[in-house]
């Protein structure tokens, strides 16, 4: 299984901007394109579609710009994923709705399918974009937990 690209830029530019927007300062996409090599047009094309998922705020103008709709440990890799290939699925029959498997009526493997993907999306969302980004989590010890698989504090 691998990440299209335009969702390992989306996760590199989630990143940065996590990085860059503390507070209320805003971020442009010429900055954002310049710090992490992505084309400008497909931040600007990324930046939409991650809008449209509510995870940056934009606006226009002077002061204008984008920043983080939720702080970066309230976002996970898993939604930043979903916002650029919509819902995380392994293989088609574990899509809502879908049957278009020519083995669907027989198949012994899949009502295993929606246990895996839900381990696999499961891994993801534990993954916040704090932890992405290097940012500090939490004093609280009970908001994080170490993911040995991932060698990584991720937030509960």
């Amino acid at each position: 299984m691998r990440l299209s690209s335009l969702a390992d830029y989306a996760v590199v530019m989630m990143s940065a901007t996590a990085r860059h927007c503390g507070g209320a300062a805003r971020l442009n996409a010429t900055l954002l394109a310049e710090e992490t090599g992505v084309p400008l047009p497909t931040v600007q094309k990324l930046v939409s579609r991650l809008s449209a998922a509510g995870l940056i705020e934009s606006a226009r103008g002077t002061g204008g710009g984008f920043r983080l709709a939720r702080p970066a440990a309230a976002i996970s890799l898993a939604d930043i994923i979903e916002a650029v290939e919509g819902p995380i699925a392994m293989t088609s029959c574990v899509e809502t709705g879908r049957h278009d498997c020519g083995h669907e009526n027989v198949c012994r493997v899949k009502p295993h399918w929606n246990a895996v993907n839900g381990a696999v999306r499961g891994a993801l969302a534990g993954v916040s974009l704090a932890t992405l980004s290097n940012l500090p989590l939490p004093n609280n010890p009970a908001d994080t937990r170490v993911d040995m698989a991932l060698g990584a504090e991720v937030m509960n």
